[in-house]
């Protein structure tokens, strides 16, 4: 993978576009597949080192569960939460995008709006 701080630079722009389309999005982040933070916009009291093992443990076994259930390979995770939603998606082999909200968010909408993010990032090409 290319230099992490140029990663970052090139990415978070894009993450802070994400997060300004709804207030009801309180995090994004890009993740590697190990878990290691490349690019967040993430607010006070989330820690991303926490945040990048977690989805690293949630993509692992949402992709064998997926195999297990031959659906195919994983898009999405989804999770929602009494307090909000949590979504990881896919970027190519390399990395997952992480979207946090909160409860009021209009799912269909958000996840639009992820599916762009992803499609952004992969043509920056940095991954």
């Amino acid at each position: 993978m290319k230099d992490e701080t140029a990663i970052s630079a090139a990415i978070r722009p894009i993450l802070k576009r994400l997060n300004s389309f709804s207030s009801d999005i309180s995090a994004s982040a890009v993740m590697s597949r190990d878990g290691r933070s490349l690019a967040t916009a993430i607010g006070e009291g989330v820690d991303s080192e926490r945040l990048g093992a977690m989805c690293a443990t949630l993509l692992s076994l949402g992709e064998k569960a997926s195999h297990e259930l031959k659906r195919g390979n994983l898009k999405m995770v989804l999770i929602h939460g009494e307090d909000g939603y949590v979504v990881l998606l896919r970027i190519a082999e390399k990395a997952v995008l992480t979207v946090v909200s909160l409860p009021s968010a209009h799912l269909g909408m958000m996840l639009i709006e992820a599916k762009k993010t992803v499609a952004d990032i992969i043509a920056l090409k940095v991954l």
